[in-house]
């Protein structure tokens, strides 16, 4: 690969720069690189929607959607660590035709992985994973990661597209039903709350949302203001109220597959039928079996940056939420104009595949030291890197789980189970 180039095209390197990825990309020991394609300019021009369609309410959000990007990073510290994530749950490993993102970050993955690589797994397990991709090839890696549920993916860019947003409308005062968790999803329920939406987020005893063991700064930001309902779908009772409450939605934000839905009673089909806006947020589509978290989405959509040696590195701290959280946000906040419903299928993959160029990846633009920071040289002149920033969290308390749901239920007229 040639020497690292100074782009032509300097408006995505600006967001870029000023988003807080580019601290976040690149070798511990190495300077800040600059990420392929356009996913910060186009967290910016989602923002900038989100804060178009919302202006002139009660409840206007003015929201830097390329900010918005590391987040996550500006309140843990999270550092660039090349082959490792920012988290440190994903690793970039060699595979015998390319490279792959595998992830280990459930209590239950160490299982998954050894099933992958068919042996029992040491306490570290990366080493034996290394050594099984390196005689697989990148194919037979995503056939056996869908089928066990292992969130890995081979890095291999292709083209993609994103749904296409509606007219805007408001949201203040609609009813948001949200059972999504981590990441993308709380995100997007975050920001219909912002504009004014009643959020109440639904989760189950025996499967909390896994970011409350997260930072709790973190999770105040996507969620404080929300109401909590817990509801058991291993129950009748659980089962009818959950459906109760799609019934009564506005909007429901969901990441499961649809068959994992049909397991609790619920039908998007049915409730977009009656008018509900629907969005489905999964790593590759409804169609999809595929299993993957921001990190290894992201990578495996294409979105790395590569050093001069040809060695791909993570892109920010698994952008592939962010980026799919804002996204989730503007459909969420558009609909027909007649005012039936719409499922919007919002695959991550594909949000990040359409911000990326066609052809073979170059090395990435360089950061250099300039007056002790980091700056990066573009046609228009040097641009600072600017290290994540944090958001100001909404305003309310962050509800523990259930904290609400006698009282949900009872506005909405559903018998407790």
């Amino acid at each position: 690969m040639p020497g690292s180039p100074v782009p032509t095209e300097p408006s995505p390197v600006v967001d870029w720069a000023s988003s807080g990825v580019v601290a976040l990309t690149g070798r511990p020991d190495g300077p800040p690189l600059v990420p392929p394609g356009r996913a910060a300019t186009v967290a910016r021009e989602l923002g900038a929607r989100i804060t178009a369609v919302t202006a002139g309410t009660r409840a206007p959000v003015h929201v830097d959607g390329a900010q918005v990007l590391a987040d996550r990073a500006a309140l843990t510290g999270h550092r660039r660590a090349g082959t490792v994530s920012a988290g440190g749950s994903c690793r970039l490993l060699p595979t015998a035709d390319g490279w792959a993102a595998v992830a280990c970050a459930r209590p239950d993955d160490p299982l998954l992985l050894g099933a992958l690589v068919e042996r029992a797994l040491p306490e570290d397990p990366w080493p034996a994973v290394a050594a099984w991709l390196g005689v697989h090839t990148g194919a037979e890696l995503a056939e056996r990661a869908e089928l066990l549920g292992v969130a890995a993916a081979p890095v291999l860019p292709r083209p993609a597209a994103t749904p296409v947003p509606l007219a805007g409308r408001p949201v203040e005062g609609l009813l948001v039903v949200d059972f999504s968790a981590l990441w993308a999803g709380p995100l997007c329920a975050s920001l219909l709350g912002a504009a004014g939406a009643r959020v109440v987020k639904v989760e189950t005893p025996h499967r909390l949302d896994g970011a409350r063991r997260g930072d709790p700064g973190f999770y105040r930001l996507l969620h404080a203001g929300h109401r909590s309902v817990v509801l058991d779908p291993a129950t009748a009772g659980g089962r009818t109220a959950m459906a109760a409450l799609v019934d009564a939605a506005d909007v429901v934000i969901e990441g499961s597959r649809p068959r994992a839905l049909a397991g609790f009673g619920l039908d998007a089909a049915a409730a977009v039928a009656e008018g509900t806006t629907w969005i489905s947020i999964t790593a590759g589509g409804r169609g999809s079996g595929r299993v993957g978290f921001g990190d290894d989405v992201a990578a495996g959509a294409g979105l790395v940056a590569w050093t001069a040696e040809g060695t791909p590195v993570f892109v920010g701290d698994a952008i592939a939420d962010p980026l799919t959280g804002l996204t989730a946000a503007v459909l969420a906040m558009s609909a027909p104009g007649d005012g039936s419903g719409v499922l919007w299928d919002v695959a991550m993959a594909d949000v990040v595949g359409a911000t990326l160029p066609e052809g073979p990846p170059s090395p990435s633009l360089t950061a250099r030291r300039r007056a002790g920071s980091w700056v990066v040289d573009t046609p228009g002149g040097p641009l600072p890197v600017a290290a994540p920033r944090r958001r100001e969290p909404p305003a309310g308390e962050v509800a523990a789980p259930g904290a609400h749901t006698r009282e949900v239920l009872r506005e909405l007229g559903i018998p407790m189970p």
